[in-house]
């Protein structure tokens, strides 16, 4: 399997270097924050991938729209808005005909919403995973916006690859890639909106790639893609 990284630009430039490579192919984005899913960027991105026609494409988490855990309190009115403009943004992302996409969107519940992995796979939407641990910190009040998931890891089958979600902050709890190693899992996929600080993940990342070949002989991948800039943390 070959990771490539997109830059989302027309002036795309996939890395020189000559891969081995085993179908399929993984691509990843970082998109900046408060993307839309239209207009001339969201072009310019589309033409980009459409050259690099990826088997999978991972997207970074919730990835359209302001990062809503900037704000200290969960407002409905900002919730409603996410959910609307994440459905705008699936049904773009289904539109761009690659075989499968990763990535997350917000679901609305009782009183707060609930972090959905999701896979668009063929042009149909399944759930992979619901976000379960939870950061409290400025910048990612997610305790006040989000419900815990029910603490799931299951491997799921996307274009023939055995494939663990594990959301952003999840990465940092090894015990799940040492479970999906156990379970045989060939990739797993970390959608991320994180801060410009990177060693604490590609670390994280290190780790769960030694933990993830458990069961077989073949190494394993981690893939993430993160954000590229922040929404502004409200005073």
């Amino acid at each position: 399997m070959a990771a490539l990284e997109l830059d989302p630009t027309p002036s795309t430039k996939l890395n020189p270097l000559r891969w081995r490579i085993i179908m399929p192919v993984c691509a990843y984005v970082e998109m900046t924050d408060g993307l839309q899913p239209h207009g001339p960027a969201w072009e310019q991105f589309a033409q980009a991938i459409g050259k690099c026609r990826p088997d999978i494409l991972l997207m970074n988490e919730m990835p359209f729209g302001q990062w809503l855990a900037r704000k200290n309190d969960f407002v409905v009115e900002d919730a409603l808005q996410s959910v609307e403009i994440h459905e705008a943004g699936t049904a773009a992302l289904a539109a761009l005909n690659i075989p499968a996409v990763i990535t997350s969107r917000p679901m609305l519940l009782a009183d707060r919403l609930a972090n959905e992995a999701i896979v668009i796979e063929n042009g149909e939407v399944r759930p992979l995973h619901t976000k379960t641990y939870l950061p409290q910190e400025p910048g990612w009040s997610e305790v006040s916006w989000f419900s815990r998931g029910d603490g799931r890891f299951n491997i799921q089958n996307i274009c023939g690859l055995g494939v663990g979600v594990l959301l952003c902050t999840e990465l940092m709890f090894n015990e799940h890639a040492r479970q999906y190693g156990r379970c045989g899992a060939d990739l797993i996929a970390v959608p991320r909106a994180t801060g410009s600080a990177h060693e604490s993940w590609i670390t994280a990342a290190k780790i769960a790639s030694v933990l993830l070949p458990i069961r077989s002989r073949s190494p394993g991948s981690v893939i993430g893609a993160g954000r590229s800039g922040c929404s502004p943390i409200p005073s």
